[in-house]
């Protein structure tokens, strides 16, 4: 007996698929850049002040977290003497590593379609996510059909 052809990478179905990045086009649809900047402006003045919450806040968007142990004094003396940058590194690590074993990444095209099959299957399956518009620049349509332009047009 033959092996059954496969057409489908997704068993099952869904009603809708919400994600970060949903939650996110809310977020920034409804707060504006003059907004945000209102709440920078008072959490840099309350930790100007010595407020210690937001001094906080304000380290952790303008230099994020430490997600690790920080380098000693010495190894970036040696770091900046060595001439080695360890973003370059990093960042060049993967195309190394395919020059060197060619082999192991000979199905890197055959991964990137299944890939894509499964990502066209996955929009076919889930229902169009509503779409919130921004309240700014939407166009409101009352019940009988007539369009209500916002102030700003």
């Amino acid at each position: 007996m033959g092996r059954r052809k496969q057409t489908e990478y997704i068993k099952g179905t869904a009603t809708h698929r919400r994600t970060e990045i949903d939650y996110m086009v809310v977020l920034l649809d409804t707060v504006t850049l003059n907004d945000w900047r209102s709440v920078v402006n008072t959490a840099m003045q309350a930790a100007k002040s010595g407020d210690p919450q937001a001094r906080n806040w304000l380290a952790q968007y303008l230099v994020g977290r430490p997600e690790g142990k920080a380098p000693t004094p010495m190894n970036i003396v040696v770091q900046q003497l060595s001439g080695a940058d360890p973003v370059v590194e990093k960042l060049a690590k993967p195309a190394i590593h395919r020059m060197e074993y060619p082999s192991l990444h000979r199905r890197d095209d055959l991964n990137d379609h299944i890939r894509a099959l499964v990502a066209a299957e996955l929009e076919r399956k889930i229902k169009p996510l509503e779409i919130i518009g921004n309240p700014i620049t939407t166009k409101l349509v009352d019940d009988s059909g007539s369009k209500q332009v916002s102030e700003f047009d």
